[in-house]
């Protein structure tokens, strides 16, 4: 990869600049070390990664049956307590403050439909079956011909923290157009 970024940067240098030279191969190093952090990252993510732990005793206890609907929307404290959890479990793929870089999606997307709903009983059927998925994906993860594209985080947060999350992505939700 480097060769083929310094023979472009010789092709695009004029040979009486050495300086646009140089500059050009520098950055074709630093493009290609860039990439290559890239994938290692990718590979760390999903690899060797020790879940951060959720301080959820501020939150209001849910119980221990997985609950259909997300109790915490619009709470404060629980935006608090999943903007920490996000930042520390979950930014290294879908991007810090929930703006993604492209390595996973945009989780701040993901209830845009519901949230343009104009119909009171459709806009609740959506918000339901977006925190059945939000919780699904979470708790079992997702994989495709044996990839894995998410861990599973079940046994590792509670619903509490899983909720938690899910109402600090409600606060970053992108505007819909």
């Amino acid at each position: 990869m480097t060769s083929l970024l310094r023979t472009a940067a010789r092709k695009l240098a004029p040979r009486h600049h050495p300086r646009t030279y140089r500059l050009l191969g520098a950055l074709a190093l630093s493009s290609s070390c860039a990439l290559i952090g890239l994938a290692g990252a990718g590979a760390w993510a999903h690899g060797d990664v020790t879940p951060q732990a959720v301080d959820t005793s501020s939150l209001p206890k849910v119980g221990t049956d997985w609950l259909a609907e997300n109790p915490y929307r619009q709470n404060d404290t629980a935006v608090k307590v999943g903007t920490s959890a996000y930042g520390q479990n979950c930014a290294r793929c879908h991007g810090l403050d929930a703006v993604s870089g492209g390595i996973a999606p945009d989780l701040r997307k993901l209830d845009n439909d519901c949230a343009t709903a104009k119909d009171p009983a459709r806009k609740a059927a959506c918000v339901k079956e977006n925190d059945e998925y939000f919780l699904t994906t979470v708790r079992h993860g997702r994989s495709r011909n044996g990839a894995v594209y998410m861990p599973p985080f079940e046994g590792t947060f509670d619903q509490e923290a899983i909720w938690a999350i899910k109402a600090y992505l409600e606060s970053r939700r992108e505007k819909p157009l």
